[in-house]
Parts: structure tokens; sequence; C-alpha cells
């Protein structure tokens, strides 16, 4: 049990939530397979295949969101629609008029949906009620939108805040390269991206270079601005901050996994609960950190409740902080 990225959200003060009432309402939505009309079905599953929502291991929640897709791809339903269009058009004599053509795709739609194979996936968050951590296991922000829509249909209240810091990442970032000193804790590692803010977007990505010298600075000069940039947090934990404060390509270091053979588990139960809480308790000192490097949190930082998306966390923004970066292809 390892996550690979972090889409992070505040877990407000004052909520009341106790696994117990999360497992209940979880309950509401519990995941059922695709159906023969169904193109997609979400609901909740057991994080460990047991029969519980809400799997916890110190005071650490861990709930998983599952969703199975038929795969009927759309050019498919198009061919199979235009060939009976053309054997329709030579019995009437004409052509089928938009009327018939969208009745033809509804009926191949209907037909081939029960016989289309069917992906299964699963996406993991996990939850800290008493450091008021909400972080989800997903690549991009859209990705982690659909757990948290399928929450705001499931949950009576979860009132999500943005993590707002003094500091947006891109300036810090920046006059972290600058002056090539990490912040305390942390030191800079090989992968960066910078991009322009002028109009051209022009960008640069360092992968396995080193970043000290003239070079960054220079184009730092130029007018790139920081978009990603590799850290580790003492020796333990490395990860790539991006502009909009998510953390990706996270890796819990050797030092950190020796700590789950030292555990001793006797079995697959015992070693995915190790795990867990080894990477809970990496996470909880890592996201306050890098919190505090990026010069604290602000206070009464806005909320976003599940009437509306929360769906760009980023640290308040500097003047210099850049355009949003088109795509969100991962490293």
């Amino acid at each position: 049990m390892w996550f690979k990225n972090l889409q992070i959200y505040r877990v407000p003060a004052g909520w009341t939530m106790t696994a117990e009432a999360l497992e209940e309402q979880l309950a509401r939505k519990r995941f059922q397979p695709c159906g023969s009309q169904d193109q997609e079905t979400r609901g909740w599953l057991s994080p460990t295949g047991d029969e519980f929502l809400v799997h916890q291991v110190g005071g650490q929640w861990l709930i998983a969101l599952g969703v199975e897709n038929r795969l009927l791809p759309s050019s498919v339903v198009k061919q199979e629609a235009e060939e009976r269009a053309e054997a329709l058009a030579d019995q009437q004599g004409y052509k089928p008029g938009r009327k018939q053509m969208k009745d033809l795709r509804e009926q191949v739609l209907q037909e081939l949906l029960p016989r289309a194979f069917t992906r299964r996936r699963k996406a993991f968050a996990w939850i800290d009620p008493t450091g008021g951590w909400l972080g989800i296991d997903a690549p991009s922000q859209a990705r982690a939108e659909d757990v948290l829509e399928v929450l705001r249909q499931t949950l009576d209240t979860l009132p999500l805040a943005l993590v707002r810091t003094e500091l947006s990442p891109t300036s810090a970032m920046a006059d972290w390269l600058a002056g090539n000193e990490a912040p305390a804790g942390f030191t800079i590692d090989q992968d960066c991206e910078l991009r322009s803010v002028s109009e051209d977007k022009a960008a640069v990505r360092y992968v396995r270079h080193p970043l000290e010298g003239d070079e960054i600075k220079g184009h730092l000069t130029a007018g790139k601005l920081p978009t990603r940039l590799a850290l580790t947090f003492d020796d333990r934990v490395s990860f790539v901050l991006t502009e909009k404060f998510e953390i990706k390509r996270l890796d819990f270091l050797d030092v950190v996994k020796e700590n789950l053979d030292q555990a001793g588990a006797e079995d697959a139960r015992a070693l995915f609960d190790a795990g867990f809480a080894l990477m809970t308790g990496e996470l909880q000192r890592l996201l306050p950190a890098v919190v505090e490097a990026l010069g604290g949190e602000l206070k009464g930082g806005e909320a976003a409740g599940f009437g509306e998306s929360p769906a760009a966390p980023a640290a308040a923004s500097s003047a210099s902080a850049p355009a949003a970066v088109a795509g969100d292809a991962p490293w």
C-alpha cells in the first residue's frame, strides 16, 4: 500500500465524522458492477477485499472508489449504425433522416453494450481526521475529482478546504533554484521543468541533470518559472512538487521500506496494514513540512464545500506565478 501521487485537500477543524458514521454513509453507494445497459458504474469498495468500506490503522482511514466502464468505442457504434443506415436506405429508397439516424445509434448502443468487455479500476483516498488531511492517489486533479464527485453524492457533509500557503509553489521553487538551496529538511534532486510566462509558453525540462549552476539561473533570468521540481524530504521520501501544489512521483525510499521488513508481518493483511501505517506516518511528516517550506498555511483559507469543485488546490499565488499549464502529462 504505497501511493504514487497525492492530490491534497484540507479537512477543516470541527469535522465530527467518525469511522463508523463514514462506513454507514459510504454503504449508501456501495459499488455494483455494470448492468447490461450501463456504460459506467461507480461506488465504494472495500480497500482490503473484506466487507468493510473504511479501513482503519492507527487512527488513519483508507477508502476506495471502484469505477467500471464498458469498452464500447463510439466509432464502433457509428460504423454499425452507418451500415444499417445504408441497408435501410436501399429498402425505403431514401437516406434516413436525422431522427432515424439517432434512433439507429441508440438501437446499436443498446444491442452492443451487453456484449462489450468491462474494465475496472480502483482509486484510493487517505483521510487523516486528526491532522486534517484528505489525500487522493490520483495523477491529476481531474481524476481526483472522480472520487470527490461520488463523495458529494454519498456523504451528508464533508466541507473540504483548499490548501493555501504564504508563498506559491512556483515562487518558492524559483527561489530555491536561484539560491541553489533547498528549504530545511529537503534536498533538490535532478528533475525540473521550467516554463515561460510569455505567450509562446516556451518550456525546458531537465531529467537526471544537475540543477545547480548558471544554466538554470539563465532560464530564470529569461523569464521561465519552475512548474515541477523533484525533491527529497529527510532522505526518506522523494517526490515532484508541482505549481498546483500536487505531489507526484511519490517514492518511499529504502530506509522507510526497511522498516516494513523489520515489522515481521506474518500474512498479506498484516503486511498491508504495516505498509499503510508506514506510509501515512511519513505523509503526516511530509505535508506539514512542505507547507512550512512554502511560508506556512494562510489562515481563513477559502472553503470548498461539496456544492463546488475543489479542482484547483493551488497555493496562494504571487505576482510572478505562471499561467496554468495545459494538459497533465505524467512525468
